[in-house]
């Protein structure tokens, strides 16, 4: 059975690396004043979180891990307990949803019913039944209809999130909740639900509380039923606290039959039985209909008026929340501390490392501090904008990029400009406009496309920009819709002359020179560098990055030019690979797994890539960082600081390429990524969670996708000779009968032979518009 002695020393040795802080350990201390319990003191911790904090208790926020580190393990096995306890930093009490077997055994387990987080109706077939909970039927498998030896014997756990890793389910047991004080959390939280439900069942939740577990276990004992409270009131120590827990404003409470939003609006009445509210985050910062914070509710200020804590609920870095947190989970939880007069008290998470970075160092730190690891965009921070508008480059500026990119295409009439690609579709509304322009180059991609090269400058500044979201098609994951197609794109003139003004760095890339110059007769490098100089950027960092050897010897007499030698993703690389690689460039830009091997969403190992690469004086960039937790291995904790982290601490690249630099500012510039700090994110150890796992989990071994690196795959053949730009004819564009433009004809192509792209066309389109 998984959980024994051997995997929970394994599990907390891979573990301990995360985190590392100056102490940890003391007991809790009875402080204040006040009935159904006392704010207490918390442990000694390191001296960046002894500050006074617009907390109700003057401490920083209290990190409730529930169920332990359910974000990875199913809830409250040992490894997740483990977990959740060992990577601790800041205050950190672990919270059980309270079930009752038929004999009364108290169980640690947040569904009433079992069939969302076990295999019990595998164990049990057609065994299912109905209870009437508050009011409604639900049809399922209940703890109290089956004694505990059946459940202990028959029934497994398992994780109920399907964007989770399934690879510890049914590995343990349902755990007992005194298995769970075993483990010896610094605080206990215990959370009642349905008590009066389980009273009709003849079962009583105050009993098993007060006769098999004892208060002295419990710091926290929080209910959805006031009755409970008022009777748990007369009996609880000043050592334990009593929470009321809020369900949706619409809820019924079920002793006195109110809505929860009703009871919300006298809190001190409240205050008479409880020490403290548990809400829904919502409660605090609501969304709007489009899924964007609305303006913050008063409920912090006014519960701490009446001397009542607050404690945000359902924090998770899998479950995206608001569009204004860009992905980022650390956002999330700095917006419910970062305002002194809408600071909670604590969060309920199931990503408890994530709380405790973000109360520990992550909030408030000094933007301005300068990094030793460059940030540098990809597409600006296209992340928030389109990619390479002027809106992308001004937000990257303000989230603390060091370098902003532009990867340069050519329109037909020769202006050099910024986009992600030559193909217009993805990243503009070239498919609405120039449908009929679309055409096969196999040279540049499969799929045919709407290409740069093929429209006026003129035709292309007509087009609107359209925000790229990787994940949507597959995960359902948008970026920033209220600014889909906003922001316009800038030609490289344009670009240089912003970057000029603000306090970066430019990396110019460089793609596509042969095909450009030996069928579109345009000199993209010729244009590069006339820009440049025309720019005048000798105070700034300027890098040329490109796949071709060829292009980056053209930059070579340039002095003060850094020059990048970009690779398709790679299983290593060979001494004299990275020898030949020096004679180009100064730096390499790799892919993530280029740099840390990952076997189906589990890092394995490093690559020897960054080793030979530094060895042979050549800087490493890895690219492209994003927040999207679909996108991030599961040793990273779905969580885009980790990632980060384990790249500049433990891989020790020079720079990451990003979309979403704010993320990767935040915390390149605090003291999180000072290795000798008190409070520091360490990295994720490669190969970390491979070793836990359960061998009927493991994963089938993959041959690396792509060979190393060697002296073959570096040098390219000249580029070829640039032919004269053809002159572009000056006569007016062709009128339809209603006098608008009418549509070119396309490059080689009828129109009824296009016919059933341009019907697939318009059914992407659709389907498009409709995500976006």
């Amino acid at each position: 059975m998984f959980g024994g002695k051997m995997i929970r020393f394994l599990v907390l040795i891979s573990l301990l690396v995360q985190v590392t802080w100056a102490q940890q350990g003391g007991q809790p201390a009875v402080g204040g004043g006040g009935g159904g319990g006392q704010v207490m003191a918390p442990p000694p911790k390191p001296q960046a979180l002894m500050k006074k904090w617009p907390t109700l208790s003057g401490y920083p926020p209290l990190v409730i891990a529930r169920g332990g580190f359910t974000g990875l393990f199913p809830e409250s096995c040992p490894t997740a307990i483990d977990m959740a306890l060992s990577s601790a930093a800041t205050d950190l009490a672990l919270l059980c949803n309270l079930q009752l077997t038929k004999d009364s055994v108290g169980l640690c387990v947040t569904s009433i019913n079992l069939e969302n987080t076990t295999n019990i109706a595998e164990s049990f077939p057609n065994a299912s039944r109905t209870h009437k909970i508050n009011g409604e039927d639900v049809k399922g498998y209940f703890a109290m209809d089956y004694p505990f030896k059946a459940l202990r014997d028959k029934v497994t756990i398992v994780q109920n999130i399907l964007s989770r890793t399934d690879a510890f389910d049914n590995t343990s047991p349902l755990s007992t909740v005194e298995e769970v004080l075993q483990a010896r959390p610094p605080l206990f939280w215990l959370n009642v639900q349905y008590d009066s439900f389980y009273n009709e069942q003849k079962l009583s939740m105050s009993d098993y509380i007060e006769n098999t577990i004892g208060f002295q276990s419990i710091q926290f004992l929080s209910c959805t039923e006031i009755g409970f409270l008022k009777k748990m009131a007369k009996k609880v120590t000043n050592d334990t606290r009593l929470v009321l827990t809020f369900l949706g404003p619409d809820a019924i409470e079920p002793t006195e039959k109110k809505k929860y939003s009703d009871i919300l609006k006298d809190l001190k009445a409240v205050r008479a039985f409880a020490s403290g509210i548990l809400v829904p985050k919502e409660y605090i910062w609501p969304l709007n209909a489009n899924g964007y914070l609305a303006q913050p509710t008063t409920l912090v200020a006014d519960a701490h008026k009446h001397d009542l804590e607050v404690f945000a609920a359902a924090f998770a870095n899998d479950i995206p929340g608001s569009y204004n947190y860009s992905y980022d989970p650390t956002a999330e939880y700095l917006q419910f501390i970062s305002d002194p007069n809408n600071t909670v008290d604590g969060f309920v998470t199931d990503f408890s490392q994530t709380a405790g970075n973000a109360i520990g160092c992550l909030a408030g730190n000094d933007t301005d501090k300068k990094v030793h690891r460059l940030i540098i965009t990809h597409n600006g921070a296209s992340g928030t904008y389109p990619g390479c508008t002027d809106l992308a480059y001004e937000q990257a500026v303000k989230d603390g990029a060091d370098i902003i990119d532009c990867s340069v295409q050519m329109s037909k009439d020769g202006v050099a400009f910024c986009l992600d690609s030559p193909d217009l579709i993805r990243d503009t509304t070239a498919m609405s406009t120039f449908l009929t322009r679309a055409v096969s180059t196999p040279e540049i991609q499969k799929e045919k496309g709407i290409f740069s090269f093929d429209l006026t400058w003129t035709e292309i500044q007509s087009l609107k920009p359209k925000m790229y979201s990787p994940f949507l098609q597959h995960s359902g994951l948008e970026r920033n819709p209220e600014a889909k197609n906003k922001g316009k794109l800038i030609s490289l003139r344009d670009f240089l002359g912003f970057a000029k003004t603000k306090p970066v760095g430019v990396l110019i890339s460089i793609e596509n020179a042969r095909y450009l110059a030996s069928k579109k007769h345009l000199d993209v490098v010729d244009a590069v560098t006339k820009a440049l100089k025309n720019a005048s950027l000798e105070k700034k960092q300027v890098m040329i990055q490109s796949d071709d050897s060829a292009v980056l010897s053209k930059f070579k007499g340039e002095s003060g030019y850094k020059r990048l030698f970009r690779f398709e993703e790679i299983s290593g690389v060979s001494k004299q690979a990275a020898e030949e690689i020096k004679k180009y460039a100064d730096g390499a830009v790799l892919s993530r797994r280029s740099v840390i091997d990952v076997n189906n969403d589990y890092t394995t190992q490093h690559t020897n890539a960054v080793k030979e690469l530094h060895g042979c004086n050549v800087s490493v960039y890895v690219y492209v960082m994003r927040n999207e937790f679909v996108h991030i291995p599961f040793d990273y904790y779905a969580d885009p600081t980790i990632e980060i982290a384990t790249y500049v601490i433990d891989v020790g690249v020079d720079g990451i390429i990003t979309e979403f630099p704010k993320t990767a500012s935040r915390y390149l510039r605090s003291t999180c990524a000072d290795i000798h700090a008190e409070y520091c994110i360490l990295a994720s150890q490669p190969g970390g969670l491979l070793n836990i796992l359960p061998k009927k989990s493991y994963p089938e071994k993959v041959s690396p996708s792509s060979p190393p690196l060697e002296v073959k795959d570096i040098v390219d053949p000249p580029l070829p000779p640039v032919g004269a730009v053809p002159v572009l004819d000056s006569k007016p564009p062709p009128q339809g009968p209603s006098g608008a433009q009418a549509p070119a004809p396309s490059s080689g192509m009828a129109v009824a032979a296009n016919f059933g792209f341009s019907l697939a066309a318009f059914m992407a389109l659709g389907l498009l518009s409709m995500g976006h």
